[in-house]
């Protein structure tokens, strides 16, 4: 578990299960990622972090307020395992947030990603943590940006879930170096 000023950072639970499917599931959340899920497909989100967790030892973890534990999101690192043998990214720590529309513009995803980088330094032996979004999606890009990552246009690669004619599957990858 990992705490910052504001927020818990913690595996996810089965009982979250109900509580994941309505933080992300919805227009707004899901409008840069190919829009709603099946109920199917959310599961398969839901299992694959609860799969890391369990493998890896750290995952996309649940994020909560800390004075409420009402979850607002989720952000971790997690071993870019499937996205497709292709992908430069394979096998490279992947960090990622999600922050539910009812808390955007609070800060919450910059301060959990600054948390979760200072954990794969500490517990991780990479030199370079990495991330990807598409295009649009400027709110991504921009964090990443902020947290002092670097636009990396030789490791751009398209997501194999997603045909390649269908723009929310072409990847922009930043990368941040370990510190000296």
């Amino acid at each position: 578990m990992i705490e910052t000023a504001r927020l818990r950072l913690r595996p996810w639970a089965a009982c979250d299960r109900t509580a994941f499917d309505s933080l992300f599931n919805t227009r707004l959340m899901m409008a840069h990622l190919g829009g709603i899920r099946s109920l199917e497909k959310m599961a398969a989100m839901f299992e694959r972090r609860l799969h890391d967790q369990e493998h890896y030892g750290h995952c996309y973890w649940a994020a909560e307020l800390r004075d409420t534990g009402e979850l607002v999101g989720s952000c971790g690192i997690r071993i870019a395992h499937d996205y497709g043998a292709h992908a430069a990214v394979a096998g490279m720590p992947e960090i990622g947030w999600r922050v539910s529309e009812k808390h955007w513009g609070k800060g919450y995803a910059r301060e959990a990603a600054e948390a979760s980088i200072a954990w794969g330094w500490a517990n991780l032996d990479a030199s370079a943590i990495g991330a990807w979004t598409t295009q649009p999606n400027s709110r991504s890009w921009g964090l990443m940006e902020r947290l002092g990552m670097t636009r990396r246009a030789d490791l751009d690669f398209h997501h194999y879930g997603y045909p390649s004619e269908d723009p929310t599957g072409a990847m922009i990858v930043y990368l941040l170096d370990r510190p000296r």
